[in-house]
C-alpha cells in the first residue's frame, strides 16, 4: 500500500499563502507530520498563483530539507513538472499523464528521462470517461503505451478518475468496478486515486472519503492520495488492509495499535 500525502497543495489557501510568503517552517512542519503519520511520498503542487516554475523549485528544495521521503511532482504544466523533477534527490512520482495527445507528448519524455513513477489518469481526447468500458479502453492506450516507452509496469499507477457522487449516485460504484476491472486486466500495474473527489459538494465529506477508501481496498486499490493526518482515515486503512488479506498475520495493524497510530 502506497500513501501519497496530499496536503502541500497550493489549491489549499493556507499552502498558497505559505508559498507566497516563503514560510519554510510551516511547510516543513507539514511535510514532517505527514511522513510521521504514514505518508510514503509527499505531493508537492505550486500551481496556484503566478511563477509556478520558480515556486515549484523552491517548494521541492524546502520539502527535501525537511524529509527524506520521495516527492510526487504535481502540476498541469510540463515546465513545472520538469523543474521539480530535476531537483528530486530520490525516485519521484509524476502526477499525472493522460492519453490526451498534447499531455502525452509533453509528459512522457519527462517520465522517461527521470525514470519516475507515474499517475496515469483514465482520460483521453474524448473527455471524461462515462463507463467502466470507457476506462478500460483508455487504460488500453495508457498501459501498453507506457510499457512500450520503457516504463516498468510496477511504476504505473492507474487512476480510474473519481467523479463526484453528488452529481450521479452511480459514480462511486462506477469507479470501484473500474478499479477491479483494471487490476484484473493489468495485475502488475497499481491503482491509485484521490479520495476527496468522490465527496465534492456533499456534507460531512470525510465520512464519505473514509467509506469509499475502505470499499476501494476490497477491489484492488493499492495506493491513495489522501490526508495522512486524518487518524481515523489511517486507522480504517490499516483495518481494511488486514481484513482484505493484505497484512500478513495483521502485523502492520498490531504495530500501528501499539504505536498509538491505529485507534478505534
Amino acid at each position: 500500500m502506497l500513501i501519497v500525502g496530499e496536503l502541500i497543495n497550493s489549491t489549499r489557501k493556507a499552502i498558497a499563502q505559505a508559498i507566497e510568503h516563503r514560510d519554510k517552517a510551516y511547510l516543513q512542519d507539514l511535510a514532517r507530520r505527514q511522513v510521521d503519520a504514514g505518508a510514503h511520498i509527499i505531493d508537492v503542487n505550486a500551481a496556484a498563483g503566478g511563477n509556478e516554475v520558480e515556486n515549484m523549485k523552491w517548494l521541492v528544495e524546502v520539502v527535501q530539507e525537511a524529509v527524506d521521503a520521495p516527492l510526487c511532482i504535481d502540476s498541469p504544466s510540463a515546465a513545472a513538472l520538469e523543474a521539480g523533477l530535476s531537483l528530486c534527490r530520490q525516485k519521484a512520482m509524476v502526477n499525472s499523464i493522460t492519453a490526451e495527445k498534447q499531455r502525452w507528448e509533453e509528459v512522457l519524455p519527462l517520465v522517461q528521462q527521470y525514470r519516475a513513477r507515474v499517475v496515469a489518469l483514465c482520460m483521453d481526447d474524448g473527455g471524461m470517461p462515462e463507463t467502466v468500458e470507457d476506462r478500460l479502453r483508455v487504460a488500453g492506450k495508457l498501459v501498453p503505451g507506457l510499457v512500450e516507452a520503457g516504463i516498468p509496469e510496477e511504476d504505473i499507477y492507474m487512476d480510474p478518475l473519481i467523479k463526484p457522487l453528488g452529481v450521479n449516485s452511480q459514480f462511486g460504484m462506477e469507479a470501484l468496478e473500474s478499479t477491479r476491472a483494471i487490476r484484473q486486466k493489468y495485475p502488475k500495474v497499481h491503482a491509485i486515486c484521490g479520495l476527496s473527489n468522490v465527496s465534492y459538494g456533499l456534507p460531512e465529506r470525510r465520512l464519505l472519503n473514509r467509506a469509499f477508501m475502505v470499499m476501494s481496498v476490497t477491489v484492488g486499490m493499492d495506493a491513495f492520495i489522501l490526508d495522512p493526518l486524518d487518524q481515523e482515515m489511517m486507522s480504517l486503512l490499516a483495518a481494511a488492509r488486514a481484513l482484505a488479506g493484505q497484512d500478513e498475520y495483521c502485523m502492520d495493524y498490531i504495530a500501528g495499535v501499539r504505536a498509538g497510530k491505529v485507534k478505534a
